[in-house]
């Protein structure tokens, strides 16, 4: 049971999806980039890429956990970027990797920099030389050798299996102690280059998603940590399906899958109202969100005294409003007897209020009234999973008896317990 579980945290670590608990029980749902992989597990060619896109998603901090939380930087589109550089002839050396990328903590064009000079420092140096830096401070001699490990024993050569790197065995520098045990590490020049048939989506990848990005950060005090976690493993860049050029057969398309896995990022963007339109186009994104079900008709209204879209469940022939609410920061406030007109205006029985964030005042706004809050990442995850799982007869129903059930509340973290039921596989322990 406990080497399940550690497998279980490797799938999540290398972000094929993520684990919670629902009801007591151990659940792990597959992200829209595993799901992707699994799918076309028997094409190789595609399985690189995939997993290739998978690396350049995971950041320090990690929502799996095991990094400090002083570092704050995508480890592998690092690595990948170095190996993209000239001056450093296009590979590393697991020295190089272990004695200095072990140890960024945040990278800008001027960290990065540096990192480019002490490597080509180190290699104008002999192995002794190389031995005594790895060797002359001993309390970091333990963190040389768990990055020996990570690296050059299993991380390097995972990858370069995949057909991702290409790995050459190189000459052994020196031996570390593992701690006071009779293990040692080797410390080597084994080296590393990126395979041919992956250089050009790695170059598309890094102008596209940056080693300068800003992290997804876990602390934000402004969201719950599961909307957190849903943003991180929801990545999935339109560049990797137009580079494996994935086509479903059926009605469903992947083109859909993307914009439902990408509508929380989507949300999140249009809600800091950065450019002109952003807040049509949240409402546009819902409106598509709503139509997806099979019973619901979906209209996008808008505009002064208006719902922003009206639907109709037309199975029991209930209407409901729906309003986006899209804010720079988190909502603050809602208006009851406003959106109550709103809804009278169309006939509507309750209001769906759909945002990212909310300050916990707003709930006493909603309490004993028609309307309810769903978060949109949790609104999102659910359409995803229907839509990947090939549920054709996506109905409202659920939705609809939580929403009657819980009048004047959040039902996000019902829905997202419901998500999870219904799409995950159970874990032990």
């Amino acid at each position: 049971m406990d080497a399940m579980n550690h497998r279980i945290n490797t799938l999540e670590y290398y972000m094929f999806g993520y684990k919670e608990k629902v009801d007591g029980v151990n659940r792990f749902l597959f992200s829209p980039l595993g799901n992707l992989l699994l799918k076309h597990l028997d094409d190789p060619k595609k399985v690189k890429k995939i997993f290739l896109t998978m690396l350049w998603a995971i950041q320090f901090p990690h929502p799996y956990g095991g990094t400090d939380r002083s570092f704050e930087v995508y480890p592998y589109r690092l690595i990948f970027k170095l190996l993209r550089d000239n001056r450093l002839e296009n590979y590393l050396q697991a020295f190089e990797v272990e004695y200095v990328l072990f140890f960024i903590k945040k990278v800008d064009k001027l960290v990065y920099e540096d990192i480019i000079n002490s490597i080509l420092k180190l290699r104008k140096l002999n192995n002794e030389e190389i031995t005594k830096l790895f060797k002359r401070n001993n309390e970091l001699q333990h963190a040389y050798v768990n990055a020996a490990h990570e690296w050059d024993y299993y991380a390097s050569q995972l990858i370069s299996d995949i057909g991702i790197l290409n790995f050459t065995n190189g000459e052994v520098i020196t031996k570390l102690q593992h701690g006071k045990s009779t293990t040692f590490r080797k410390i080597t020049k084994n080296n590393v280059s990126i395979n041919s048939d992956v250089i050009k989506f790695v170059d598309i990848l890094e102008t596209n998603y940056s080693v300068f990005d800003d992290i997804v950060y876990l602390n934000d005090s402004n969201r719950m940590i599961k909307d957190i976690k849903k943003e991180i493993f929801n990545f999935f860049p339109k560049e990797l399906l137009d580079e494996i050029n994935d086509k479903d057969t059926d009605s469903i398309s992947s083109q859909a899958i993307l914009s439902l896995a990408s509508l929380p990022k989507k949300i999140d963007y249009y809600s800091q109202n950065s450019n002109k339109g952003d807040a049509y186009l949240f409402e546009k994104a819902l409106t598509e969100g709503f139509n997806m079900f099979y019973d619901v008709d979906a209209e996008l209204i808008g505009g002064a005294g208006n719902t922003d879209i009206e639907c109709m469940y037309i199975t029991k022939n209930i209407k409901f409003a729906v309003d986006a609410k899209s804010t720079k920061n988190k909502l603050t406030n809602l208006n009851a007897g406003r959106l109550r007109s709103h809804r009278m205006k169309i006939g509507a029985q309750y209001t769906v209020i759909v945002t990212s964030r909310y300050v916990p005042a707003v709930l006493e706004d909603i309490r004993d009234s028609e309307i309810v809050i769903i978060k949109a990442n949790t609104f999102a995850e659910l359409l995803y999973n229907c839509i990947n799982y090939n549920v054709r007869d996506l109905s409202y129903e659920m939705i609809n008896e939580l929403i009657e059930k819980h009048l004047g509340e959040d039902i996000s973290e019902v829905i997202s317990d419901s998500t999870f039921k219904m799409f995950s596989i159970k874990r032990g322990g």
